[in-house]
């Protein structure tokens, strides 16, 4: 199963990012600290992430997955460069990957 179900997005201020959503449009937020805030937003999350040594230059658009390891097989197969490699977060773990044409992408599997 694959699912696009999250979007991170590069923030000057998570802790802003947030407050604009919840303000604007009534969605719910979940912080992770003073450097990444969750938006839910329709069955979909928004990341807003603000640590300058973790924030990706554009929008980093992340697919769900019941398999890690095998799709990170998958993504190789396919012509994918791994950008950077698995690691947990609150909530589960991913990796990076690019696509031949270029565009920054992450696969996530939530905890077991």
């Amino acid at each position: 199963m694959y699912e696009i179900d999250f979007a991170e997005f590069p923030s000057t201020s998570a802790a802003a990012s947030a407050r604009f959503f919840e303000s604007a449009f009534g969605w719910a937020v979940t912080p992770y600290g003073p450097d990444y805030t969750d938006v839910r937003a329709d069955g979909l999350t928004l990341g807003f992430q603000s640590n300058t040594a973790e924030r990706t230059s554009a929008p980093l658009v992340t697919i769900r997955t019941d398999d890690l390891a095998t799709t990170r097989k998958a993504v190789e197969a396919a012509g994918g460069v791994v950008t950077r490699e698995p690691f947990a977060f609150p909530g589960g773990s991913r990796f990076h990957f690019r696509e031949p044409g270029g565009s920054e992408l992450a696969v996530w599997t939530p905890e077991g």
